[in-house]
């Protein structure tokens, strides 16, 4: 399902459960829905994506896109975008873009501008980190780690149209979560920091990236050329 790599030292488990998390928190789509069992044989017995694979399989797929929209692109609390938690869309945000690109770079890969996404896209880090280099994904993820931490609370308190609590999706930020280190520190007093404040909210200085893509109707996979990753594309 997934190309194979150069070896690393992260654990194949940890690499299998990224992939699977860059495929399932992609916008959903008839390619996604027939790679469920191939997606499920990657990792086993791992309950928080069981969830998450076994509410894909009930639902028609123009519901779970429109579930999809509704969850990640109306709102900025569910961003999928890990610069947007620290730096809102402040011009800071450009230079923690820049860093995402340069990392891909050290794996020989070219961020494709024209793909009508961003290089901090969770798909787009987890993918890199499951087929090109996952201790620079490592790295990245670390790096952003309050980020990570806020998506996952997000999706935990979010409301469903029946009442319930919990976006069916928090299972795959429960999973990503379960494979990198727990928050202390200055990570945890940034999370607290933006649960009480929220990001910044200077709405300039991004450039060509866009001021909200959070919002944006772009939709579609992530691309990483040069050669070139389908962020989200079952293989």
């Amino acid at each position: 399902m997934f190309p194979r790599t150069r070896k690393h030292r992260r654990a194949v488990t940890t690499r299998n459960v990224w992939a699977a998390c860059s495929v399932l928190l992609d916008y959903p789509t008839a390619e996604l829905l027939a790679s469920l069992d191939d997606i499920e044989a990657q990792v086993p017995a791992n309950a928080p994506l069981a969830s998450l694979l076994a509410h894909l399989r009930c639902r028609e797929l123009r519901e779970l896109q429109k579930e999809y929209v509704e969850t990640f692109d109306h709102t900025r609390k569910c961003a999928l975008y890990l610069t947007y938690y620290a730096y809102g869309d402040t011009r800071r945000r450009g230079a923690a873009l820049l860093r995402f690109k340069q990392a891909y770079r050290q794996g020989g890969m070219q961020w494709d501008d024209t793909c009508g996404e961003l290089p901090d896209h969770l798909c787009a880090v987890l993918q890199y980190g499951a087929t090109i280099d996952p201790d620079v994904a490592w790295q990245l993820l670390n790096e952003h780690r309050a980020s990570v931490e806020m998506l996952r609370i997000a999706l935990a308190g979010w409301r469903n149209h029946d009442g319930s609590i919990g976006s069916p999706w928090h299972g795959a930020l429960r999973a990503l979560c379960a494979t990198l280190p727990e928050l202390a520190g200055v990570e945890a007093d940034a999370v607290r920091r933006l649960i009480e404040q929220g990001p910044p909210a200077e709405e300039v200085g991004l450039g060509g990236y866009g001021a909200d893509p959070s919002l944006s109707a772009v939709r579609g996979p992530a691309l990483i050329s040069g050669p070139t990753i389908g962020v989200g594309a079952p293989r």
